[in-house]
């Protein structure tokens, strides 16, 4: 491996330390996005079993224990629920849209590293041909073995920018679409909330309310 790695040239470098950022934002995310960690089960509950305008005050203490993306979004609403609604909505989806940047954190150095890699590869691919031409300019095609290590870090590269990019592309892919996932949901607990807050407020159903935690 270590021989392999020689070989490879002064890329291989570059695909090291790219392997190493992506491992470690894949694990990072991994263990960041996890459901339970992020909709957290005990705010889920005590949303849906608010009745009466007490029920806030212990929806409240809840998302205070355990805080994040979602609880802070909850406790925004709470917070500030004697607002008029279309006030209320809008702050709410302007403190959704900062909390959701946590759930998209580092993804975008994956997405760099899925696509850089290759390239790299790549450019180790050019500077091992450029060594063939040089080594065929000086001494001719007749030199086997210092044509081949030309041609060996030429090879070597390639395969280990495609080794690198293509597994944190498939990993950019899972991790975004999980997050997306976990936006949804979040945005449709804190609209449950928004809407009981407005019955309870106004005494009446409410079927057009919408939230929009994306950037405009």
């Amino acid at each position: 491996m270590v021989e392999l790695f020689q070989k490879g040239g002064v890329m291989m470098y570059f695909l090291a330390l790219s392997s190493i950022i992506a491992f470690a934002i894949i694990l990072e995310r991994l263990w960041a996005l996890r459901r339970k960690r992020i909709l957290v089960p005990q705010i889920v509950d005590v949303i849906e079993q608010i009745k009466t305008p007490d029920d806030f005050a212990l929806a409240r203490s809840v998302s205070e224990k355990h805080p994040g993306p979602f609880s802070a979004i909850v406790l925004t609403c709470i917070d500030n629920r004697d607002l008029p609604v279309e006030e209320l909505r809008a702050l709410i989806e302007d403190e959704g849209r900062q909390q959701v940047r946590y759930l998209s954190r580092w993804l975008t150095g994956l997405e760099t590293v899925a696509g850089v890699a290759p390239l790299l590869g790549l450019l180790g691919t050019v500077l091992g041909m450029i060594k063939v031409f040089n080594i065929i300019e000086q001494l001719g095609v007749g030199q086997a073995k210092a044509l081949s290590g030309g041609i060996s870090e030429a090879l070597i590269t390639t395969a280990a920018g495609l080794i690198i990019g293509i597994p944190a592309l498939i990993f950019y892919n899972y991790l975004n679409a999980r997050a997306e996932n976990l936006i949804l949901d979040i945005e449709r607990h804190v609209l449950a909330l928004l809407n009981k807050i407005i019955r309870l407020h106004k005494n009446e159903t409410v079927e057009d309310t919408t939230l929009n935690f994306r950037e405009k």
